[in-house]
């Protein structure tokens, strides 16, 4: 299907009031690095949470998810449904500790928290580790899911007349040039609006790019071809749409229900949510999840905005996107594994009228250009802000700052370029996050909590999985290589904490009087702050998460049930949902936000 002059003008629009947007904020986001990531910590939570949201969608998301479906039904979507408590465990433990720290970047948080050389070396380490190396795979796995967009769409498009070109070892396609030329746009806009700006595209991007896949999802179930939702339910096999997984039956593989057995389901449910760094769902909060929280009003906007991000990532978003899923299914039956995700992108492009596939190609496009830009900011703060500043050059004024940031941008979007071009599935990489930060969640959560983690905790607890992960991961298979690397990396960090000296008490006091995370692991730095009141009623927020907990995931069954026709239970789940809401709300309110935040 060829684009028509109304696409094309949809899709204008789109780019330029995106680049509209970035102008508006140009000026404010030159003021000083705080404005151009933090945008001087005054984001309301519907702006905060809706940016986090956005960030999340990216157009590699969609693909995904259809891959995920493909392979193990509507239940495969456990892989990153599990995420879900963490993700409820920072809405009430940890945003107002991040809002509270009154810092620029979390990699900064080394060194409030932890001492001397160590957490200067921390904080360094961190910066590269994660701004440049997890940045750029990150961003590559995002940028592969536009370029198999784009080859769907215009199967036979160049570049400018160049159909690739080699460089170093390095292919590039027409389609990833043509992605490298969007990153550019994006780059221009991010350097420019900075996070203020940033989050106002977000949001924008954010609304195209729902109403996109809702319209997607309505058209595509309702084609001759499938008719209704009855239609595509007498198409394809009734384990398809089952929400959990089979436990403990392991005879299902691929083209079947997602089959575990119990230790796959522990591996998941009762491991990887807290013991794995995943970027948007970092255990004890962090990344650019982190940035949005302290860039909030204050800690009631905070957690807000985090708890907001939450609903909207895990119970309003995914169903357009399994919903077209189901129909790849039923219209592509003979694609390969490998290119199961294209399915939804050919939906889009045998289907849709003039008009709408511009929408929609609009709307990947927001989706793609939220995350990157995000990517490109968060990314840019550590480097410039946690490594730059901080060991280079420390005497520089604010806009010089800002223009370095601005170069960074471009330095980045030319090494995700180059990490695309080795990428082959999007999952793969996602599986690939997963196991080599695994073991190091429990070290973000605790360190807030106990006194006694120090610096090289964190150190070795980043660098214990890739030790073991070459040797395990050839002869064991994703989830259960959790087991292994999650257990040797808790091994190496406890043993390193308890051989390695503490963070000096000068630093555990200066922390603990501007966070008071209060609870009995800190009770030996608290005796000597007996001024500094902290926290309590963590049992009260332990019931708070639970509810949240409930609240997510019967809004999630709930929705899909009424949409496949189950409509009782449907309410009735949607009624469990509304009494956890209302659990979460009283308690807030009863007791004040000061006694809470």
């Amino acid at each position: 299907m060829e684009l028509h002059l109304l696409d094309w003008a949809i899709i204008l629009l789109y780019f330029v009031i995106s680049m509209t947007i970035a102008i508006l904020y140009s000026r404010r986001a030159g003021r000083s690095t705080s404005e151009f990531f933090l945008t001087g910590r005054n984001l309301p939570w519907y702006i905060a949470g809706t940016t986090m949201v956005a960030t999340t969608f990216a157009a590699d998301t969609p693909l995904a998810i259809t891959e995920l479906v493909a392979k193990n039904g509507v239940a495969g979507n456990w892989l990153w449904w599990n995420m879900l408590f963490g993700g409820m465990l920072t809405v009430f433990f940890f945003a107002r500790f991040w809002r509270r720290a009154g810092i620029m970047t979390d990699v900064e948080f080394a060194e409030i928290r932890y001492s001397g050389k160590p957490g200067a070396f921390l904080r360094g380490f961190r910066a590269i580790y994660l701004g440049l190396f997890m940045n750029i795979i990150i961003m590559g796995w995002v940028n592969l899911a536009m370029v198999k967009i784009l080859s769907v769409i215009f199967p036979h498009a160049t570049f400018f007349g160049i159909t690739e070109i080699s460089f170093l070892g390095f292919h590039f396609n027409s389609h990833l040039l043509l992605v490298g030329l969007i990153m550019f746009i994006v780059a221009i806009y991010s350097s420019l609006a900075g996070l203020w700006g940033v989050s106002i595209t977000d949001a924008f991007q954010f609304t195209i790019a729902m109403v996109g896949t809702i319209i997607l999802a309505a058209l595509a179930v309702n084609i001759p071809q499938i008719g209704g939702i009855s239609g595509l339910k007498a198409q394809l096999p009734e384990w398809v749409f089952r929400f959990t997984p089979t436990i403990g039956d392991t005879t299902s593989s691929v083209g079947g229900i997602l089959s575990m057995s119990v230790a796959a389901f522990i591996a998941y449910i009762g491991i990887q949510w807290w013991a794995s760094w995943y970027p948007g769902a970092e255990p004890g909060g962090g990344g650019y999840i982190a940035q949005r929280m302290m860039s909030a009003k204050d800690e009631k906007h905070s957690l807000f905005a985090t708890l907001w991000f939450i609903i909207a990532h895990y119970a309003i978003r995914p169903w357009p996107w399994i919903i077209v899923a189901l129909v790849s299914l039923a219209l592509y039956p003979d694609l390969d594994m490998a290119h199961k995700g294209e399915g939804f992108v050919m939906v889009m492009r045998d289907y849709l009228p003039s008009g709408l596939l511009g929408l929609l190609l609009a709307s990947f496009l927001a989706a793609y250009m939220s995350t990157i830009s995000t990517q490109l900011n968060w990314g840019t703060s550590y480097i410039v802000n946690d490594f730059y500043r901080r060991f280079y050059h420390r005497t520089g004024e604010e806009k010089y700052y800002v223009r370095v940031s601005r170069i960074t941008t471009i330095i980045i979007v030319f090494l995700s370029l180059f990490v695309t071009s080795k990428l082959d599935r999007i999952s793969d990489a996602w599986i690939f996050i997963l196991e080599c930060s695994a073991g190091i969640g429990l070290v973000l959560i605790l360190r807030w909590f106990w006194w006694r983690i120090n610096a090289w905790s964190e150190i070795s607890a980043i660098i214990a999985p890739f030790i073991i992960y070459p040797f395990i991961k050839p002869i064991v298979e994703f989830p259960y290589t959790l087991f292994f690397i999650v257990g040797w990396s808790t091994i190496v960090w406890l043993i390193v904490t308890f051989l390695t000296k503490p963070t000096d008490e000068k630093t555990l006091l200066s922390f603990y009087e501007k966070i008071h995370p209060g609870g009995i692991l800190w009770t030996p730095i608290a005796k000597k702050l007996p001024h500094v009141h902290g926290d309590s009623g963590y049992l009260q927020l332990i019931i708070d998460w639970m509810a949240g907990c409930v609240l997510v995931f019967f809004s999630l069954f709930g929705v899909g049930k009424l949409i496949f026709g189950e409509y009782i239970i449907g309410f009735v789940l949607l009624i469990g949902a509304g009494i956890s809401g209302y659990v979460i709300f009283r308690h807030l309110s009863s007791i004040g936000w000061k006694k809470v935040i």
